[in-house]
């Protein structure tokens, strides 16, 4: 009787591989890539970045216009080129998926930028204003922060090297654009805005 609950144990075994190598077989999509979970889960979320970064590029000049502290004026400008080649990585991500580049509404980051406009309208000119522009700034940093590290965690679980690279390189410019803006802040709009 032993030998019997053996040999079902090992054929139960045996047919639960053979359904899984199926089941990744069945997964696999037309350019190769397995169309797992993860896999929708990405994509999904590249799209939502793919729209924040373009709006991105219509709402940093914005800011730009309403600053008036030279190093944040200088910051933001930089940040701009950065974020127009962002705009490029992400559409090399989705080279790599096999995929034409298309965007999803990011309904974060209309809301960030949202916040921004109307911290803008309400604060007077000046060292006031600046000091809100990094805030909202900052706050758009760090959701792209998360963002990008979340991608870029996916990317490499799923096996795309080339994409963990150009998720990377922008993940570590956002993280040097917080920093900047951190520093403009505490080296002088910060201590500005506070004697007003």
């Amino acid at each position: 009787m032993a030998n019997t609950k053996s040999s079902v144990s090992s054929g139960k075994v045996g047919s639960k591989k053979q359904s899984s190598s199926t089941m990744n077989q069945s997964k696999v999509s037309q350019n190769g890539m397995q169309s797992t979970q993860l896999m929708k889960l990405f994509e999904n979320q590249l799209k939502d970045m793919y729209w924040a970064e373009k709006a991105l590029t219509k709402a940093i000049p914005k800011m730009i216009k309403n600053a008036t502290s030279e190093e944040l004026i200088e910051a933001l400008e930089n940040h701009l080129s950065e974020t127009e080649e962002q705009v490029n990585r992400v559409e090399q991500v989705f080279e790599v998926l096999g995929k034409k580049a298309s965007a999803k509404k990011c309904e974060a980051m209309e809301g960030l930028i949202k916040e921004a406009e109307e911290i803008m309208e309400e604060c007077e000119e000046g060292a006031m204003c600046d000091a809100g522009i990094i805030a909202a700034g900052q706050k758009v940093e760090h959701y792209e922060i998360a963002s990008y590290g979340t991608l870029r965690q996916f990317a490499e679980t799923l096996g795309l090297d080339e994409a963990v690279d150009l998720l990377q390189a922008t993940l570590d410019e956002e993280k040097a654009a917080d920093e900047k803006l951190t520093e403009v802040a505490v080296s002088a709009v910060n201590i500005q805005a506070d004697q007003n």
